[in-house]
């Protein structure tokens, strides 16, 4: 059997793997569009710090991993798939048969129509590339922007932090990580950075770019002009699906799979970021760019490749948690709540403490918390265990801290 992996992020690594444990004997191709070893990108932050090298990024730190798993890597990109020949051609012409492929692409930062984006010194922070070009400019008491404050942005607003950067951040939304957190949460969040001496404009966008003297002027819609020696953009990302135009592999926002993690081909499946499989809370299909998600894609795709139909993809549970500069916060499920459902809080300003549970009548289907780090293992057992809480909902309606004793009394069963 010959397999081939699209894409050599979490999924795709993970999925070689697991084809390699369920079919010894099977040819198995990996192909990555970028000249390095597969790496993680939530390393690269470490790598901003100087924690890790660059080998430390890896996903796999045996220089030999890959050949001794009898797993081809080919550094190449790939630029169309043709389904109905099972083959797929590169970047350089050539092309691969397959009897099952995996697509698992992941996803690219998007790129605003705002003039002046092209300027030298402005970048995403998603490439080992990217990672050296910030180091580069990123020296002690430098001007920098962010642009974005979601969750990749602050996983990167971090990093410049102690690279000890004079550091504003730029978002359009009216709060900090707002597909993350309420304004409760977010606007807590905003002030913790700001002790920490980060200056923060939410409720502001950038209307252009330009060159100013040896640096750069970021323009913002007040009126306002930021002097930076470098400018970082992180406002989102989106699938890697373009490549695919004229396959006849049906796509949305992502590729759409069904519970199997097959895409409209029987012979072809899609994982990770690239990927719009079901989501747990919702029952709806949707794109999930986290790593778990990946990795539990990568498998299961896997699996299902070289025994049809053998396991089911149950939906994948939206979660997020992230270490702002030392403020834990994390987010489960449905945390913005749904319709006509209850909601539980405790908020403590000055300690910067923050919990909210979301119900739907019985059932624990979201939360959302700051400064709380002692229940983010419980509150994804709770809710996605899908079990009634019975007299437990009112007893965490008074208090939501009784997080565990919730959860050994209606998950386990106990008294």
């Amino acid at each position: 059997m010959q397999y081939i992996v699209i894409g050599a992020g979490p999924a795709g690594v993970t999925a070689c793997e697991t084809l390699r444990s369920q079919d010894p004997a099977g040819q198995i191709t990996l192909i990555g569009g970028e000249p390095e070893p597969p790496y993680s990108r939530m390393a690269i932050p470490y790598l901003l710090v100087e924690q890790i090298d660059e080998r430390g990024t890896y996903l796999r730190k045996s220089e030999d991993h890959y050949s001794q798993n009898r797993i081809e890597h080919i550094r190449m990109a790939v630029t169309q798939v043709h389904p109905e020949q099972h083959r797929v051609t590169l970047a350089d012409g050539s092309s691969l048969e397959y009897d099952r492929l995996l697509i698992a692409t992941g996803a690219t930062p998007l790129k605003p129509p705002i003039p002046g984006i092209d300027l030298d010194g402005i970048h995403n922070c998603w490439t080992l590339e990217d990672a050296r070009a910030i180091v580069a400019r990123a020296k002690p008491g430098s001007p920098v922007v962010l642009i974005g404050a979601g969750f990749i942005g602050c996983i990167i607003l971090e990093a410049l932090v102690e690279r000890d950067v004079k550091l504003t951040v730029v978002e359009k939304g009216d709060r900090m990580v707002p597909r993350m957190m309420d304004n409760v949460a977010g606007n807590l969040l905003k002030n913790w950075c700001e002790k920490k001496g980060v200056r923060i404009l939410t409720s502001s966008g950038v209307v252009g770019f330009s060159e100013s003297g040896n640096g750069l002027s970021v323009d913002l819609d007040s009126g306002e002009s930021l002097a930076a020696d470098l400018v970082i953009t992180a406002m989102g990302v989106r699938a890697n699906i373009d490549f695919l135009a004229g396959s006849g592999i049906e796509t949305d926002q992502g590729i759409l799979v069904n519970d199997h993690l097959q895409t409209s081909w029987e012979d072809i499946f899609a994982a990770g970021d690239v990927a719009q499989g079901r989501d747990f809370s919702t029952g709806a299909d949707s794109v999930q760019a986290i790593q778990p998600t990946s990795v539990e894609h990568g498998r299961i795709a896997a699996i299902n490749m070289v025994k049809d139909q053998a396991i089911t993809h149950q939906g994948s549970l939206n979660m997020n948690v992230l270490d702002t500069l030392g403020l834990i916060s994390s987010s489960f499920g449905q945390w913005m709540g749904v319709e006509g459902g209850d909601q539980a809080t405790l908020l403590d300003e000055g300690e910067f403490r923050y919990l909210q549970l979301q119900f739907d009548g019985d059932y624990l289907v979201g939360a959302s918390s700051l400064g709380h780090t002692q229940h983010i293992g419980v509150l994804r057992g709770l809710i996605r265990s899908r079990v009634p809480l019975g007299e437990w909902k009112d007893r965490l309606m008074k208090d939501p801290t009784r997080l565990m004793e919730a959860y050994l009394g209606s998950v386990q069963g106990a008294s």
